[in-house]
């Protein structure tokens, strides 16, 4: 199938010989700018691409763009809008000025050249922990200052830097009804969870996982009407505490590693995609003048 797709984009002009085996993070991660498309995500969250995105602009009143050597500051219009919102949020709280903005997406989405299997259809956004205290800060500056951790014993709890800002920061996203799920450590949910003593809902869209005490990772809803866009599955049901306090008590007790079977056949490495595995319509997103 991914042969016969290869060859019915080259027919239609779309894909020469050489770039029918290039992987697509090596095509998608050369466009310098969104295509001259209505704004529309096609894919998976981590197998897609985005026609029409919009470039969050490097600095405004209450947000910055970090790292705009990636030139990942890029998404569908919903992504750019939820980024403004929250940062107004964010600026409200004591000590933040608004909010760092890490990777959305490449101007087309696609595969990325290093970093995330998602962030494919401009829907993902990386938020710093780091609160910022100033918004003038210059490209070189962006490129130099890092965020800063949250977590202690490895992930278990959060550490001293951890402030009641950030709960309300997460709220506020996690309420949103853009919001799919939010990726943090699972020390942050845990403390979430302990400290929350309203209404609980909120809490089943923070979902833990490793890494992500440097920044939080927002995952939204497609947008109403993107036919082509293909939602994760909606978490679990309940609060998702007792799921979280899992995750940390392997952290603290990890089981021991089970045996390795000398003759087992070793795993496969991960193949790159190339333009056929994608949808359909990011070969017209890819090529589009």
């Amino acid at each position: 199938m991914r042969l016969l797709f290869a060859t019915c984009l080259a027919v239609a002009g779309l894909l020469s010989p050489a770039s029918a085996q290039t992987p697509a993070k090596a095509l998608f991660g050369a466009k310098p700018v969104a295509s001259p498309h209505r704004p529309a995500p096609f894919g998976s969250y981590a197998k897609g691409c985005v026609a029409g995105a919009e470039q969050l602009p490097e600095t405004g009143p209450t947000w910055q763009a970090m790292r705009l050597s990636r030139n990942r500051n890029w998404g569908h219009p919903a992504a750019i809008d939820f980024v403004k919102d929250l940062s107004r949020v964010a600026a409200k709280q004591r000590g933040w000025k608004g909010l760092y903005i890490g990777d959305i997406s490449q101007p087309r989405g696609g595969p990325m050249l290093s970093g995330h299997r998602s962030h494919q259809i401009g829907l993902d956004i990386d938020i710093w922990m780091r609160p910022p205290d100033r918004l003038n800060l210059s490209r070189n500056a962006r490129e130099n200052i890092s965020s800063i951790s949250m977590r202690r014993a490895n992930g278990a709890y959060v550490n001293a830097s951890w402030t009641r800002a950030h709960h309300e920061i997460l709220k506020a996203a996690a309420k949103d009804k853009r919001v799919a799920r939010i990726f943090v450590f699972p020390g942050a949910k845990v403390q979430m969870c302990n400290d929350e003593k309203g209404d609980r809902r909120w809490l089943r869209k923070i979902r833990p996982w490793w890494g992500h005490h440097y920044h939080f990772h927002v995952r939204l809803n497609c947008p109403r009407g993107a036919r082509g866009c293909v939602d994760q599955a909606a978490p679990p049901k309940g609060d998702g505490c007792a799921d979280a306090q899992q995750w940390v008590s392997n952290i603290l007790n990890p089981q021991p590693p089970k045996p390795v079977d000398p003759n087992a056949p070793k795993p496969k490495p991960r193949r790159d995609y190339t333009l056929s595995d994608l949808p359909q319509q990011c070969a017209a997103v890819l090529h589009s003048n």
